[in-house]
């Protein structure tokens, strides 16, 4: 054999050594738990043959606790890039079969590496985490590394998207990268994140509580809202990361991508003119006024499970992406609180930042009043919708359902908020309060003097609806572009977003705004 094809043969086994991570035996554990190894699940995500690998033969360089007698090809973390439909996207994943897939100094550089690449290119970078924290033998080292990923990860904000699948552990310090991107998918039953782990609780606070109990999907994605998807198989997980990235451009310079509809864009929706109840008190599903009007019914929601009282998610309008946030008078009237108010800023500021124009569906009836409320600064959440709403330039199109009270009319995509097209069911109610709460101050003085003090404000709340629960007081003043029929909303949408696609608008020149956290 000539030296030329001996070092040829070299190469090729120690491609097979570094494909083949931790060994068989780790590999098999990695299965046994329900779970992919970091190269499966890359060929899952990323369209087939698209995958180029880069830093295959990187090594840890750490000599403390023995460490020099283990050397692991790729150290941990697969990385490099591909397509996702035919699109660029930069990935990383962690190797739990190498040293659990702990961050090492080199483990940080090549994923620092992809990060800065993405950037270069201006694609998206998906990262997927399945690690046991920090490897402890190289100290401050690794501190240093999850510091230089997550230094990127702030910078990056805004310019490219970025989107953490959780496939296994994700502890300590490591949940601060996912925590900075703009999207968080967890496996149900195999992945779980918090910053200190069940044996830190239970000697610090002397609680007793599972991983799943502490950090599972189901907690984060009803009680915490730090992960906005999550999935019962890894792939259904890889599955909604390609789902979600058909909705948004590649990066912050360009527009997102435009599909062929052959859903008729002047299609009635006849239901519409009768979903609203007779009675203000009675609910109806928003899910079903979504579905309606967006192409084909398809509509991607995010953080599905926490704060329902506000839909948000991705939706098209005549094949183009769309950014839909709607009130949800199903679940406690559509109130607006702390947490929703965050999920819809949150979900307001990403799509602005991606030239993603929104769609806004209202019916609120203002923000939840009690204590637990005011003591958790319900004050400065509610101002971060509303700085959300102010500060984005993409179009804004807002369609008032039913009620819209007071503060929460305001911060909902109103007209002084540069709301582009305001428009208005007839059903729509747009006053400071409701008529119950507006007659009790109107009228007190009055109505103790009444013979019957009921009657008498029962007739004012009368007046006092027929004066204000319509829309056609907003629309006098042009707060209101139009009183639109309801079953013809997707037309009227449609068309708004078409005038809309030359829109330019821009704030002044600043660092940064403050808003309130």
């Amino acid at each position: 054999m000539s030296n030329q094809l001996e070092k040829v043969k070299e190469l090729i086994d120690l491609r097979a050594k570094a494909r083949i991570g931790g060994g068989e035996k780790a590999i098999e554990k990695q299965h046994a738990k329900g779970k992919y190894t970091a190269r499966e699940r890359i060929a899952q995500l990323l369209d087939e043959g698209s995958f180029e690998e880069i830093d295959m033969f990187v090594e840890h360089r750490c000599t403390n606790f023995g460490q020099e007698k283990k050397h692991f090809l790729g150290d941990g973390v697969v990385t490099g890039y591909g397509t996702i439909d035919g699109r660029l996207v930069y990935v990383f994943a962690q190797d739990f079969t190498v040293f659990g897939g702990s961050l090492s100094e080199t483990m940080a550089q090549k994923i620092c590496k992809v990060m800065d690449m993405a950037m270069k290119m201006g694609a998206p970078v998906i990262g997927i985490n399945d690690s046991g924290g920090a490897r402890i033998q190289e100290g401050v080292n690794a501190l240093a590394g999850y510091s230089e990923i997550f230094q990127r990860n702030i910078l990056a904000s805004g310019v490219i998207p970025q989107i953490s699948g959780i496939f296994g552990p994700c502890a300590g310090g490591a949940v601060y990268s996912p925590a900075l991107t703009d999207f968080t998918l967890m496996t149900e039953g195999t992945s779980y994140m918090f910053l200190t782990g069940p044996k830190v609780v239970k000697t610090v606070t002397g609680e007793d509580v599972t991983q799943e109990d502490l950090g599972g999907a189901s907690v984060h994605a009803s009680r915490s809202g730090v992960t906005h998807f999550t999935a019962s198989t890894e792939e259904e997980g890889l599955q909604t990361i390609r789902r979600l990235l058909s909705y948004l451009p590649q990066n912050n310079l360009e527009e997102p991508p435009l599909i062929t509809c052959n859903d008729p864009i002047d299609r009635l929706e006849d239901s519409l003119n009768e979903i609203i109840p007779d009675s203000p008190n009675k609910p109806y599903d928003m899910y079903e006024v979504i579905a309606a009007i967006v192409d084909n019914g398809e509509f991607l929601e995010v953080q599905k499970d926490y704060a329902k009282n506000i839909i948000v998610g991705f939706a098209r309008f005549n094949g183009q992406s769309v950014g839909v946030v709607a009130n949800q008078p199903k679940y406690l009237a559509g109130v607006l609180d702390c947490n929703s108010s965050r999920k819809g800023a949150r979900f307001v500021r990403f799509c602005d930042a991606f030239n993603i124009p929104l769609v806004t569906l209202v019916d609120v009836p203002g923000f939840l009043p009690g204590t637990g409320q005011e003591y958790n600064a319900v004050i400065l959440h509610g101002a971060k919708l509303l700085y959300a709403y102010g500060e984005a330039t993409v179009p804004k199109v807002t369609v008032t359902l039913r009620k819209s009270y007071g503060g929460s009319h305001i911060v909902m995509s109103c007209k002084q908020l540069r709301g582009d097209m305001n428009y208005a069911w007839p059903t729509a109610e747009i006053a400071v309060m409701g008529g119950a709460g507006a007659v009790e101050v109107l009228y007190a003085k009055e109505a103790k003097e009444a013979a019957d003090p009921a009657a008498y404000l029962a007739e004012k709340e009368a007046e006092y609806n027929k004066l204000f629960s319509n829309p056609y007081n907003a629309a006098k003043y042009g707060y209101i572009d139009d009183v639109i029929e309801p079953r013809n909303t997707r037309f009227r949408v449609i068309r708004a977003l078409q005038q809309l696609q030359t829109k330019k608008q821009i704030n002044p020149a600043k660092k940064h705004g403050n808003i309130p956290l």
